[in-house]
């Protein structure tokens, strides 16, 4: 019983880690998109 409590402890942290990772990869693809469609010539 003790072990079941403590997986659950850990899991809403894992997720909400998982989740906030997942966000940032989704917002660094959007901005690599939106950088290449709207400004295909950046670096000069």
């Amino acid at each position: 019983m003790d072990n079941h409590k403590r997986k659950d402890d850990g899991s809403p942290k894992f997720g909400r880690l998982l989740l906030v990772l997942v966000a940032t990869v989704a917002m660094l693809g959007v901005l690599t998109y939106v950088m290449a469609v709207f400004f295909p010539d950046f670096p000069s």
